[in-house]
């Protein structure tokens, strides 16, 4: 294909917006130049090649593994991204007192802290089990963890000189990270059998350190809210002998309590296992995408075909970001890459600016709820409930195709109720011109088809990767070393905010596991529900959603699943569908009123009210809030049964779907008085539910609403039945 023709597969349309999770956290974001650029991309593209060749070429012993991904992870994050938002282009601000005496402390007391590392490293006298609690605790755990205290108050009380410059405070807290990270992995053999025990004073403050620092990175990357409810989880491992009830425990040392968290019960656990293994793969299979510019083909192909339709764009939206989400695996970072682009079209062909947000909101956040990757979600679901994969995928196909389907008939009522056009054809990408390149799904279908053919998610994810970069030869924007590097440096920076999230999950899932909370929680579900499920489900729904509020997906799941799954399975839930319930409701926190991080990120694009943005988006989400009940109550949902069955409730809850997206838009084949919305509603509900009964009901009612729509038992009023 020539230049020209590519060209003209553009028109009207502009690329995936670069850099999905760096746009959400773009006031945050260092911009180098020069050789500190050089620099700062060389490891980024060190971090991602790190990771792929572990897993592809060279596996290391798990905790080295994790603590590097970690350490790195914290080391990269510290330098990329600031404390604070950077000031203006240009501006330069002073030194403060502060920093002029802060970052020589910190300075000296890591160079103090890291030195008795390489000397107990050097010369291989490490802190053994039973060794003096004395020992090298003057130099090297006090100094680490007052140095990393310094550093951190100085990163938060110097302002921010230019936007191209190196950080004092920052850099010292990337050694402080990478000092952690080897402390632990040298005395690995040790802290595997006495952090649960007797841990010595030295791994207590190297863990409180990496705590810190892991929490500070969350904060600079994902804001407050999981850093709180971190925050509240510690404290409650100290506050636990004076608390009543369910929450009484007899307490902990700090030592072993701190200690325990940074192994593999806390955060090197099953959080930080998907992090440095599916959730980087597959965001590095997305920087390859954006590098290779084959995930704008897929932005592109959406509009050729959807763009000219009533609401096109809103159309295109459902496509697009389900794609795109379903790879990167974050709602609000979804949102910005391709609402930055869908959401100005929308608002062109007449869609108000809070519907097109909530449908870009809606569309994205469902993007994780489709299979194969879910977000990474599947793949965090098969190693907490050791279900395979495959059978996870499977599973979430009919529940995610209603979603989708859901969004795509409330995005069409809202066009017709109010006479939508779509784009003009010439502004449009060349539909014929999009279809010889339809090769460009080659990375998706490989990816599914090496998933169901029995290869591990590692190589279908890498083969998948390789994929994207070889069929750009194929294109005019070929795919080469320059890019292949552009990628996987742009692959450490989108995948930051996942390890610092995971990590700070994982102190969460620790401190569950440490006090038992989980388990006492679970009998007090059951206490409460009284071994009524459904009351145990509505319980478990809650739940979710509170602790998905403000927090990303793959933490909120990991929470959720970890407090309230174990008390749905003691109550005879099958496991599958109790994961598959909290997992819907802790994704769909993201376009959930008050806080709907989704939303807000949508709101921000559109310029609209970020609160009624996010009462929009839980309108047309809505099908999400019911899907998980119907897979409840009707296992064939998951495709648990025989076919025919499977079908049968296929079908209905489609048919089901359609009438609820028309009650709640209030347009079936006109307008529906309050009375007929109510009654459709009614029908829509009963199709959904599984049985002949109430599907022949369901279907009679809504015949009955489409005959007095469509003036069939009323001759007179034929003519009036579209009014």
């Amino acid at each position: 294909m020539s230049s020209t023709d590519l060209a003209a597969t553009q028109a009207g349309s502009a690329t995936i917006a670069e850099g999905v999770d760096d746009e959400v956290i773009a006031s945050n974001q260092r911009v180098f130049g020069g050789n500190l650029g050089l620099l700062v991309a060389a490891l980024c593209v060190l971090y991602t090649s790190f990771h792929i060749f572990v897993m592809n070429v060279y596996p290391l012993e798990p905790w080295v593994y994790r603590l590097i991904h970690v350490g790195g992870g914290l080391a990269l994050g510290f330098v990329l991204y600031s404390a604070r938002p950077l000031p203006e282009a240009g501006q330069v601000t002073a030194y403060t007192p502060y920093e002029r005496v802060l970052v020589p402390v910190a300075a000296v007391l890591l160079a103090v802290a890291g030195g008795q590392l390489l000397t107990m490293w050097a010369t291989g006298d490490l802190i053994a089990t039973g060794a003096p609690a004395t020992k090298y605790v003057y130099t090297f755990g006090y100094p680490l963890f007052a140095g990393t205290l310094a550093a951190l108050a100085a990163s938060w009380l110097a302002p921010k000189r230019n936007r191209s410059s190196l950080s004092w405070a920052d850099t010292l807290l990337a050694v402080a990270a990478v000092i952690v990270a080897l402390y632990i992995i040298i005395h690995a053999d040790f802290l595997r059998i006495r952090a649960q025990v007797f841990p010595h004073p030295n791994d207590m403050w190297a863990s409180i350190a990496g705590i810190v620092l892991i929490l500070e990175l969350t904060r600079r990357l994902a804001g407050l809210a999981l850093v709180i409810i971190v925050a509240v989880f510690i404290a409650y491992g100290f506050a636990g002998p004076w608390l009543p009830g369910v929450l009484h425990h007899n307490g902990y040392a700090a030592a072993r309590f701190f200690a325990f968290i940074y192994t593999d019960n806390g955060i090197l656990g099953p959080t930080t296992a998907i992090s440095s293994t599916y959730i980087i793969l597959f965001i590095a299979f997305a920087a390859f995408l954006q590098a290779s510019r084959v995930g704008e083909y897929f932005v592109n192909f959406a509009f050729a075909v959807a763009g000219s339709a009533r609401g096109g764009p809103a159309k295109v939206a459902v496509f697009a970001s389900g794609l795109m989400g379903m790879i990167n695996g974050t709602s609000a970072g979804n949102v910005v890459a391709t609402g930055s682009l869908t959401i100005p079209l929308m608002k062109k062909v007449g869609y108000k600016p809070q519907t097109a947000a909530s449908v870009e909101a809606a569309a994205s956040t469902g993007g994780q709820l489709m299979p194969p990757i879910m977000g990474a979600g599947a793949f965090i679901m098969s190693e907490i409930t050791a279900i395979p994969y495959r059978d996870i995928a499977i599973a979430a196909i009919i529940p995610a195709v209603l979603y989708f389907v859901s969004v795509y008939f409330m995005v069409d009522k809202e066009a017709l109720k109010n006479h939508m056009k779509g784009l003009p054809r010439h502004e449009l990408p060349s539909l014929p011109l999009m279809m010889r390149r339809v090769f460009l799904f080659i990375p998706i279908i490989i990816l599914i088809g090496a998933l169901f053919m029995g290869y591990s998610v590692i190589r279908a994810g890498t083969l998948s990767m390789g994929a994207a970069a070889v069929v750009s030869w194929l294109t005019p924007t070929k795919m080469g070393i320059k890019e292949i590097f552009w990628g996987l440096e742009i692959a450490a920076r989108m995948a930051l905010q996942m390890v610092a999230v995971c990590a700070a999950a994982g102190v969460i899932v620790g401190v569950i596991a440490l006090t038992g909370i989980g388990t006492r929680f679970s009998s007090l579900l059951l206490e409460i529900a009284g071994q009524n499920q459904f009351v145990g489900m509505v319980f478990a729904m809650f739940v979710a959603i509170i602790l998905g509020m403000g927090m990303p997906t793959t933490a909120a799941y990991a929470v959720a699943a970890a407090v309230i799954a174990p008390g749905l399975v003691r109550m005879g839930i099958e496991p599958l569908t109790a994961h598959f319930f909290i997992f819907y409701y802790a994704v769909i926190s993201a376009i959930t009123p008050p806080v709907a991080l989704a939303a807000y990120a949508g709101a921000a694009i559109a310029q609209s009210d970020p609160m009624k943005t996010s009462v929009e988006s839980f309108k047309f989400g809505l099908a999400a809030f019911i899907v998980p009940f119907m897979f409840f109550y009707a296992p064939e949902m998951l495709m648990q049964g025989e076919w025919l069955d499977i079908a049968h409730v296929m079908v209905t809850a489609l048919f089901g779907i359609f009438m609820m997206a028309s009650a709640v838009q209030g347009w079936l084949f006109g307008k529906l008085n309050p009375v007929l919305r109510i009654i459709t509603l009614v029908a829509a509900l009963m199709m959904i539910k599984s049985g002949w009964i109430t599907d022949l009901a369901g279907f009679g009612i809504a015949m009955l609403v489409i005959a007095l729509q469509r003036g069939l038992l009323n001759p007179r009023n034929a003519s009036r039945g579209m009014d």
